[in-house]
This record gives structure tokens, C-alpha cells and sequence, in this order.
């Protein structure tokens, strides 16, 4: 009876993790679509990552989606790649630029002061406008959101000059 237990648990989660590889949401990252784009940095000097990006544990839970940025107030932000400006505007009481870019991805700038407007083109390196006060970054920092197909992402992971996190073992085995 115990050997046909394990051997039903081993077929079961053999299945689920075959699901899970199949599944469309594994299609959501960028490595996934070969190699991720390399973008470049919003702002020039040093990368300082203020806050990192907290993934919710479901589509309305708490979460940071996007990353902010150390930047003082009027430092000029630029495209990370090229695109469409989709919206400029203000939410709620933050100034933001929401650029639309290949591949499914849309970029999210706040507080941004800029005087884009929806339709216009603009290149990966162009100035977009200037960090601004308001919203929940305080002074001093730019939030940088990224969707892929509407699905929040982590920006990092479309810096080429980020190194990538390895998975090492945790605990020796007992």
C-alpha cells in the first residue's frame, strides 16, 4: 500500500509541475520570448534602487510593481527603449508618462513633469521629462513600472547590466 501511495504522489507531482512549465503564465516573462531586451538606464549617474519590486500574491494584493529610483527633483529621465506615449497625465495627486514599447511592454514614469503628448514617438536615450514631487516615491525618487501583456513585471530584469540572481542550496541535507 505505502509503494502505491508514492508512486500515485510521484505521478501527481510530476503532472502539476509539467502544468505548471505549460502553463501561459510561464509565458509572461521576458527570457522566455529568447533573449530580454537590454534597456537603458531612466537616469544617468549612479543606479541606486530605492525600493525593489514586490510582487502581489495575486492580481489586487499588496505589492511594489516597479522599482524606484534614487533621483533628485528636475533630473532629466529618459526613454529605456523606443516607443509611443500612451498617456500623460495626472493620477490621483502624481504627475506620470506611460510609454508603450514592442513586445507587449508598457513603462509607467511618476512623478513625471513632461510636455510629451499621446502619439508621439520617442527613442530609447530620449529625454522624456523631469522626476517631479507627489505620489508615493518620496522626494527624490522615480517609480519605474513595467507591464508585459498587461502583467506587472520586474523592471530589473530588463537591464543588461543587472546580474542576474543565482539560486544556490540552502541547507546541507540531513
Amino acid at each position: 500500500m505505502r509503494s502505491s501511495s508514492r508512486t500515485v504522489l510521484g505521478a501527481v507531482s510530476l503532472l502539476l509541475l509539467l502544468l505548471a512549465v505549460a502553463s501561459p503564465a510561464a509565458a509572461s516573462n521576458p527570457d522566455d520570448r529568447g533573449d530580454p531586451p537590454r534597456w537603458t538606464w531612466p537616469l544617468t549617474g549612479p543606479h541606486v534602487v530605492v525600493a525593489e519590486y514586490r510582487a502581489p500574491a495575486h492580481d489586487y494584493g499588496p505589492g511594489h510593481r516597479g522599482v524606484d529610483l534614487g533621483a533628485s527633483v528636475d533630473a532629466v529621465v529618459v526613454a529605456p527603449a523606443d516607443g509611443v506615449v500612451a498617456f500623460r497625465g495626472g493620477v490621483v495627486d502624481r504627475p506620470l508618462l506611460t510609454v508603450t514599447h514592442a513586445d507587449g511592454l508598457v513603462t509607467t514614469f511618476e512623478p513625471l513633469r513632461s510636455t510629451l503628448a499621446p502619439g508621439d514617438a520617442v527613442s530609447a536615450g530620449q529625454a522624456l521629462g523631469y522626476v517631479d514631487v507627489g505620489g508615493h516615491s518620496p522626494p527624490g525618487a522615480l517609480h519605474l513600472g513595467v507591464r508585459l501583456d498587461g502583467a506587472y513585471i520586474n523592471p530589473m530584469l530588463l537591464f543588461g547590466d543587472v546580474p542576474r540572481a543565482v539560486l544556490l542550496p540552502c541547507c546541507a541535507s540531513r
